[in-house]
């Protein structure tokens, strides 16, 4: 005994010591910082702790000497909660990596204490709170921090200027605000500076020529104004420069000339003056040059020919004249070319043809004359002529343009017929030759272009029948043909086209009846013959038992219950029938009075005959019925939960088996999983799919959309990491995503069920359709606003923001729904967009239509402008009148601009209303439909000016109510 005593006392150190060294520091530390942790995926299931080291633990990088953590790098992992303490005892860690989890809390001041810590990448999380002053004021060997894609909010901590061995900082996509730390050109090694997206403002200050290992500078995005540092020059380094979307003014700093190695030049969207200087060819590595959305006039510099390495220019949205040098036949790499919005005069230079361009955007920069395509490259995908004067006939050779993909010549003058040749694109899927003067008939051949989306021929001249060859456009979503002189009747083969979901053939001379075999479109959201010749009875079913009565006037010989108009009733004279008559002659015979004599007219024939149909009809449903059932079945039964287990509790292995995730509260139903698609329950339909409301087993109705866009959606890894980052958005008048389901072919979003519809239908139709009171409308505008801003605050861009996607709850307050989808849907490109998700039309902002400008938040307050006029006129963003088509947002401002705007207040209101509210609304909506993005007020902003704008009068808010 006492010898083992003895041996205890000896030996004890020594194995105090190595415990302390195993579990204390390493070990101890990871599993410490897991313990703190969700990890849904089992991704750290390796981290052991009766190992007696965590080398082999996946996400960890040991040195190879010293058996200590170097490395953690857990990206990607789905990991969430906070950043513990336990990392502290990681004393020999360098690299630190965290990106793309949803970790939250604060970040710990602690963490640059480490003794040899390098990088710390937190990006792409949920952090929110300020940056501590205490983490960067013993920043040890700190050399690269990452904290962009978070909530962060408050200041850039003055602290951060004695960092001064900090090669790279990356703030992007946060909230923070105020102005740059006096010391912040001290960080002598800085390589890369990412301050985009955050609320920054004041001036940059001088001094920035001290970075003179600077490659990288990304401002873009913020409230920064005043002048570009004059001495930016002498950050001689510099590849790549993104000041965009600021407020800077003045003119460009003559030392930017010295910028030799820039590659990227982005000063778009901000308010500089004067010429482009001539200097800006002496940038000769510029690969990429974006100076849209500005100020700039006079000629663009014949210099530009010098930047032969050039790959994308941007000179939209200025005030440039004349014509583009010729000079420009030099920059042989060019790729996107976007001069639209400007003053030109000019004739088209015949080189944009010539080079392989492959987007040309020239919208409403007024160039004359359009030069042959004959010697066109086959590599032009985009080509945007809209809002011009061209004039003359098409060129012929269109169809040389083989890789086009969108064609836009709209509203110019172009006349005589649309070539043939126009059959040749087959790779187009979208032509819009729109508000011409186009005639002749619409070519037969067209039907070669199959992989069109998107048609738009209205407001032409064309004559003739629709061509039937109109069905080989398998791909066709909207077909456009309104204000036209067609004739002859809707081919029944249109029915074929399953994609469609606008059709407009209004105000033409269309004959003849509907066919019946249009209901068979299941994916319609509109469609539009009135003011034709149509004749006989609407169809019944599908999308046209509530189709809207104004889509269908102006069609006197139309009848229907939707246009109260009752179908004739055709009875013909009987005809008598004798069995026993030989006489072919007609002539009569004695009666045979041993068998009854049977009469028969045509109308009884008739109903024998669809009664028999019918009895057929109902067995083929009741089979249908039987094997769709069925298929419900063997598709919902492999619903699992988020625990990974089906209902009955028992694991689920097999990989065709879907997954149901409720973010909160119950994951079962009432009917079971076959109710989730129950066709009687179907709410409506939209860009991205069909809604339906079920039922949960606690008694809450949810809504369920079932996304139609199954080819298009990410990974399930991606799909459910962004799902996820959609449910975590919670907002008062924002629909709570509660949930999801997966599985490869078919994907459902799980939603709050918000009673009251949308407030399409409460301006505009049906038996929902109320008089809003104006503080009502007030209260409606100011909730979109705020939904809007706090999207706009976590970095979601709506994208599809029109009055069907607001619904209204029993408080009469707005929830924006829909939100954040395209976030799905990466294969999605701006074409795409425009005609899939931002399919009504009105509400899409003027850039969609310039490949080369980036779309922002600004899109969504051009769409919430448009939203703000809907609600205070109670009118649709596009009115289709006996003769004419009258677009709200001009309507408003030609009476704007003639003194009678409170004339635009919706008449229900009956003057009741207060003027020093309803016109300062109206002109702010105005101003957020500009046409030009960096005159349209940020969303936080829009808030803002509203609060201050409501201020009724005392005695008038009874009044109101």
């Amino acid at each position: 005994m006492m010898f083992k005593i003895f041996l205890f006392l000896v030996l004890a150190p020594t194995l105090i010591h190595s415990l302390d060294t195993v579990f204390n520091d390493d070990v101890l530390g990871l599993i410490v910082f897991k313990a703190g942790l969700e990890d849904p995926e089992d991704k750290l299931i390796s981290w052991n702790e009766d190992d007696e080291n965590a080398c082999k633990w996946v996400g960890v990088k040991c040195d190879s000497e010293s058996n200590r953590v170097s490395e953690l790098v857990l990206d990607g992992f789905s990991l969430s909660g906070h950043i513990d303490k336990g990392l502290l005892r990681l004393q020999f860690l360098q690299k630190l990596s965290l990106s793309r989890n949803n970790f939250s809390g604060t970040i710990n001041p602690d963490l640059p204490h480490l003794g040899s810590l390098q990088v710390i990448d937190l990006s792409e999380n949920s952090l929110s709170g300020k940056i501590p002053d205490e983490f960067f004021q013993q920043c040890g060997s700190l050399r690269e921090v990452s904290f962009s894609g978070n909530n962060l909010s408050g200041s850039i901590p003055e602290s951060l200027s004695f960092c001064v061995s900090l090669t790279k900082v990356n703030f992007s996509s946060n909230k923070l605000s105020g102005k740059l730390p006096s010391g912040f050109w001290n960080l002598r090694g800085l390589e890369l500076l990412d301050l985009s997206d955050n609320f920054l403002e004041g001036e940059v200050p001088e001094g920035i020529q001290s970075l003179y290992t600077l490659r990288t500078i990304r401002l873009r995005r913020n409230w920064f104004s005043g002048n570009i540092p004059g001495d930016i020059g002498g950050c001689l380094a510099l590849e790549l420069v993104d000041f965009g979307e600021n407020f800077f003014s003045g003119r460009l700093p003559e030392s930017m000339q010295r910028l030799s190695s820039c590659s990227s030049l982005s000063l778009g969207g901000n308010s500089f003056i004067d010429e482009v200087p001539e200097w800006i060819g002496e940038l000769r590595n510029l690969r990429f040059l974006d100076l849209s959305a500005n100020n700039f006039s006079g000629w663009v510099p014949v210099s530009l020919g010098n930047l032969q390495l050039l790959e994308k220019l941007n000179l939209s949205m200025n005030e440039f004249t004349g014509s583009l040098p010729e000079s420009m036949s030099y920059c042989t790499n060019l790729l996107a070319l976007d001069v639209s919005y400007n003053l030109f005069r000019g004739s088209l230079p015949s080189w944009i043809f010539k080079r392989g361009v492959r987007s040309v955007s020239l919208s409403d920069s007024h160039p004359r004359g359009i030069p042959s395509i004959r010697a066109a490259s086959g590599g032009l995908q985009v080509l945007n002529l809209s809002s011009n004067s061209f004039s003359g006939k098409l060129p012929s050779d269109i169809g040389a343009l083989s890789s086009l993909q969108f064609l836009n010549m709209s509203k110019n003058d172009l006349f005589g017929s649309i070539p043939k040749s126009i059959g040749e694109l087959k790779t187009a899927y979208i032509v819009d030759l729109s508000d011409n003067r186009l005639n002749g008939i619409i070519p037969s051949e067209i039907g070669g272009a199959n992989s069109l989306r998107d048609l738009r021929l209205q407001k032409n001249l064309l004559t003739g029948k629709i061509p039937p060859q109109i069905e080989k456009c398998t791909e066709l979503t909207s077909l456009i043909l309104l204000n036209n002189n067609l004739s002859g009747p809707i081919p029944a083969a249109i029915a074929n086209l399953t994609n469609l979901q606008n059709v407009d053939f209004s105000f033409n001379q269309l004959s003849g009846s509907l066919p019946k075999e249009l209901t068979n479109l299941s994916r319609l959201l509109s469609f539009n013959v009135s003011h034709n010749h149509i004749a006989g009875e609407l169809p019944v079913g599908g999308f046209f038992n509530t189709i809207s009565p104004s889509s269908v006037s102006g069609n006197p010989s139309l009848c229907g219950s939707i246009v109260n108009r009752s179908c004739p009733n055709v009875h013909p004279k009987p005809i008598v029938l004798n069995p026993n008559s030989s006489n072919s002659g007609g002539g009569s015979s004695s009666p045979n009075y041993g068998h009854k004599k049977i009469i028969l007219s045509i109308s009884a024939l008739i109903a024998i005959g669809a009664a028999a149909f019918i009895v057929i009809g109902v067995i083929a449903i009741t089979v249908l019925n039987i094997h769709a059932r069925s298929s419900m079945a063997r598709a919902a039964a492999p619903l699992t939960f988020s625990g990974g287990e089906d209902p009955s509790g028992s694991p689920t292995t097999d990989p065709n088996y879907g997954k149901l995730v409720m973010f909160s509260g119950d994951a079962d139903f009432v009917a079971g999983t076959q109710a989730l698609l129950n066709k009687d329950c179907e709410l409506g339909r939209g860009g991205f799919g069909v809604v339906y409301r079920t039922v949960l087993r606690d008694g809450r109705s949810v809504a369920i959309k079932k996304l139609t866009v199954s080819s298009l959606i990410k990974s399930q890894e991606e799909f459910e990491r962004e799902v996820k980052k959609l449910g975590k958005i919670r907002h008062h008048n924002l629909v709570t995503l509660e949930g999801y389901y997966w599985t490869p072919s078919l994907q459902l979003l799980i939603y709050e069920y918000v009673p009251s519809g949308s407030l399409y239908r409460h301006l505009h139709d049906g038996p929902d359709r109320v008089s809003l009171t104006w503080r009502q409308r007030f209260g409606i505008i100011l909730g979109m606003a705020k939904g809007l801003a706090h999207l706009h605050q976590t970095n979601i861009i709506h994208y599809n923001l029109k009055s069907t996607n607001v619904l209204i709850n029993g408080s009469c307050e707005p929830k924006l729904g829909d939100f954040g989808l395209a976030r799905l849907l990466p294969m999605l490109d701006r074409c795409i967009l425009s005609s899939k998700i931002q399919s009504a039309l009105g509400y899409m902002a003027p850039e969609f239509a310039c490949q080369t400008v980036k779309i922002t938040e600004k899109c969504d307050v051009y769409g919430f402008g448009v939203l703000l006029l809907e609600v205070v006129t109670g009118k649709r963003p596009v009115e289709y009148m006996e003769d004419d088509v009258v677009v709200l947002c001009d309507m408003v401002r030609g009476a704007l601009e003639e003194g009678r705007v409170e004339e635009c207040v919706d008449e229900r209101l009956q003057g009741i209303f207060p003027s020093e509210e309803a016109i300062p609304v109206i002109k702010l909506g105005l101003i957020c439909a500009s046409q030009v993005p960096s005159n349209r007020p940020d969303m936080t902003e829009v808030v803002n000016i509203l609060e201050l704008i409501q201020c009724p009068s005392e005695g008038q808010e009874e009044l109101l109510e």
